[in-house]
């Protein structure tokens, strides 16, 4: 074997270069490589216009009148675009289901952040008795459906409604308070997992500085769990605009009192009512303005769900 002699005056073997692959198994591999991003573009593609084609097809039918719907309904191009439709959705009631749907969605994606990454916080960063036990009671949460509860629930709104005037049937409050206790569980199981990634240090120097755990929380850790708060916030927005069940459950008109209704709870009873009419135009006009601000939600809080999703994994 060759010797180098260095500026030292020593010697040492050569360090043989490693070991290339054949010409044959590099061209195999690249041709294999080619193939599965190949495959995988096109599932892409497919898939991409498997999503965007129905949102194409609701929105283009909301300007369309109720002959093209009927005539061409897989076509996306209408012959005139009909603007009026969505002031004929929104003075049929779709108003009053986006008041109801923001009034409950207010006060209950904000109770549920602030309940569920306080207690997040407390089981994530505090060992005391019992905390794996309260954690997997809150993870227990998961894995009951929503269907099975749909009895008890039923009955217990009706009961509360002899103690407390502010909760039963048709009652907001009562809508806002089952949502929150609906979401606790993922908020809790997502911001558990959030907090255990964030430093001690920070909190520990914020302790020696003074700072009480409720003044650290607030001003020290929460801010730092920006990313995972706008991910499970979306998340929670997301879930309860588009939940239907649970106010056709608990929403049920009473006798004496003004109807309340969430947005899709609405869009389905303007559905059933409008029978033999058959204002389709106006249906989709009403389905389109239900699901734009879910799409500018997301489109404007994108990248911060994305590094809220991954934050846990490049710490």
């Amino acid at each position: 074997m060759s010797t180098v002699t260095h500026t030292s005056g020593q010697k040492r073997p050569d360090v043989a270069p490693p070991a290339r692959p054949s010409g044959r198994r590099a061209g195999a591999a690249g041709i294999g490589g080619r193939i599965f991003n190949g495959f995988s573009h096109l599932f892409l593609v497919v898939w991409a216009i498997m999503v965007i084609y129905p949102l194409l097809w609701v929105v283009m039918s909301a300007l369309k009148t109720d002959s093209e719907v009927i005539r061409e309904p897989l076509s996306l191009f209408p012959k005139s675009l009909q603007w009026d439709n969505f002031a004929r959705a929104w003075t049929a009631g779709i108003d009053s289901f986006f008041l109801d749907t923001l009034l409950v969605l207010v006060f209950s994606v904000t109770l549920t952040m602030l309940l569920g990454s306080m207690a997040a916080y407390a089981l994530a960063r505090y060992e005391f008795r019992g905390n794996r036990l309260i954690y997997w009671m809150f993870l227990s949460g998961l894995t009951l459906p929503v269907y099975l509860a749909a009895v008890p629930l039923f009955k217990g709104v009706y009961n509360m409604n002899v103690v407390f005037p502010l909760l039963g049937p048709n009652k907001h409050l009562t809508l806002i308070l089952v949502y929150v206790a609906w979401s606790l569980s993922f908020t809790v199981f997502f911001m558990h997992s959030f907090f255990r990634t964030l430093p001690d240090t920070i909190a520990e120097a914020a302790q020696v500085d003074g700072a009480s755990h409720t003044r650290t929380f607030f001003s020290v850790m929460l801010p730092m769990a920006r990313p995972g708060l706008i991910s499970i916030g979306i998340f929670n927005v997301l879930g309860q605009w588009n939940q239907w069940y649970l106010p056709t459950l608990l929403m049920q008109p009473v006798a004496g009192e003004p109807k309340n209704q969430v947005i899709a709870q609405g869009l389905i009873e303007l559905s059933v009512n409008q029978g033999y009419k058959s204002d389709w135009s106006g249906l989709f006009a009403g389905v389109t303005m239900a699901m734009l601000p879910v799409l500018i939600v997301y489109v404007v809080f994108q990248r911060q769900v994305q590094s809220g999703l991954t934050a846990g994994v490049g710490k």
